[in-house]
Formats: structure tokens, C-alpha cells, sequence
């Protein structure tokens, strides 16, 4: 019975594993040690402790500047609710007598559905502009008409 290692075969196949072997553990090897070299720049003792020190307090400083921006972000979303952010628009003919839609509707308000609703009212001998302030999608002191509230509606709709 012939013995596999002393036949001629196994050294060739030997080396070609050995080999592969050795472009596995180079490649991985290198990859090492570029993740070392990124993890160590910039700094001039490359000892673990140094690194995992300057690690921790990166991550201290980051912590502290992610607050001031959520608290940042609190504020400027605190603000924008108070924007003109919600706009409706409605063109009319309120009379019979007048031809086409000169009439109009316009609702601005912010986010807590408060603002100002325009009306123009358009006839043949004058236009009349009113005015009415909005508190939480109501007019206090005012009868809106159904026009005006039908804006006001469309305006809250798209919030």
C-alpha cells in the first residue's frame, strides 16, 4: 500500500494549500492593520489605552453637542408652529348680478389654526375688503360666512 506523503503528488498539493493559507491570513492581516492605522490617527501613543482615552471623550464631546442640537431643534419647532404655514383660497360670485368669480376667500394661519381670513366682496359699483382674526380655527366677536369658514377648513385640511 502506497503511502499518500511519500508519493510525488502530496508536495505540489501541499503547497498550493499552504499557499492559500498565506493569502488569507495576509489579506486579513492587512485589513487589520489599516483598521488600526485609522483607528490610531492622529494619535501619537498608539497604546490601546491612549486610543480607547480619546475614543471616550470623543464620544463625550459628540454626546454634548447631539443635546444642543435637540435642544435646538425643540425650540425652532416650539417657533415654527407660530408661522404662516396654513393658506386656503377660494374665488366666488356672491351676487347674481356680477359675472364671473371676483370675489375671493384667503385664510392664512399658523399652526394652531389661528390667524387672519380676507374676504373681497366684488359687485358692480365697489369691492369691500374684510379683514377677521382667527383664534384656533374660530372667529371670536365675528359670523364667518360659509365661504370663509369653507377656507379656513381647507387651510386646517392640509395641516
Amino acid at each position: 500500500m502506497p503511502n499518500f506523503f511519500l508519493t510525488s503528488q502530496f508536495l505540489p498539493v501541499s503547497l498550493v494549500i499552504i499557499a492559500v493559507w498565506l493569502l488569507a491570513v495576509t489579506i486579513l492581516f492587512i485589513r487589520s492593520e489599516r483598521r488600526f492605522v485609522r483607528l490610531t490617527k492622529g494619535i501619537s501613543r498608539k497604546d490601546l489605552r491612549t486610543i480607547l482615552e480619546s475614543l471616550r471623550k470623543n464620544n463625550r464631546l459628540s454626546n454634548k453637542e447631539i443635546e444642543k442640537v435637540k435642544q435646538s431643534l425643540t425650540a425652532t419647532q416650539g417657533q415654527a408652529k407660530l408661522h404662516l404655514q396654513n393658506i386656503g383660497f377660494l374665488r366666488y360670485n356672491p351676487f347674481s348680478d356680477t359675472g364671473g368669480d371676483q370675489s375671493f376667500c384667503l385664510s392664512l394661519l399658523d399652526d394652531n389654526g389661528s390667524g387672519v381670513v380676507i374676504s373681497s366682496l366684488h359687485s358692480r359699483d365697489q369691492t369691500r375688503i374684510y379683514a377677521k382674526r382667527i383664534k384656533a380655527g374660530k372667529s371670536p366677536g365675528y359670523t364667518l360666512s360659509k365661504e370663509e369658514r369653507a377656507v379656513i377648513k381647507e387651510a386646517n385640511k392640509r395641516h
